[in-house]
């Protein structure tokens, strides 16, 4: 596959709720900058004892965090609805990359935040997405790539 080229266009879609098939069909939110989600190991359990004898002593923790997803979107204000009804509901979330392939995770809408509107400009808000690694059963679920 190689080396991402172009980050046009990346797309989100949710497997629940009003925008199912996605944001950008649906006419309501379309996606201007996408930020998928990261890793991030949790920082070091500190390991040091009374028997260290120069060094304070680290060792990294065994689980690993799926850092949150961001969305800068334009939207119409009609996705007032659809948003506040995807709030705190957990589902499967899709990136599609430029190059088709994508990553799913499972995770909730934490925050729909607009931005000021102003004259001349288009109005924008800002998504954010928490990953939650748990499915509707509660099975602990990784992030799945796929070219």
């Amino acid at each position: 596959m190689g080396l991402l080229t172009e980050g046009f266009p990346t797309k989100v879609t949710f497997s629940s709720g009003a925008l199912t098939s996605g944001v950008v069909t649906m006419g309501l939110m379309n996606e201007l900058e996408v930020t998928p989600p990261g890793f991030a190991g949790g920082g070091p359990n500190d390991t040091t004892g009374m028997r260290n004898t120069a060094f304070r002593t680290r060792m990294p923790k065994k689980l690993i965090t799926l850092t949150p997803c961001t969305l800068l979107l334009k939207y119409d204000p009609a996705v007032y609805d659809e948003i506040y009804a995807m709030l705190n509901d957990n589902q499967a979330i899709v990136i599609t990359f430029s190059n088709d392939a994508t990553l799913t995770f499972w995770g909730w809408v934490d925050s729909f935040t607009p931005d000021a509107c102003v004259e001349g400009q288009q109005p924008t808000a800002t998504m954010v997405i928490e990953p939650s690694n748990m499915d509707g059963d509660g099975a602990e679920i990784a992030p799945v790539y796929a070219a």
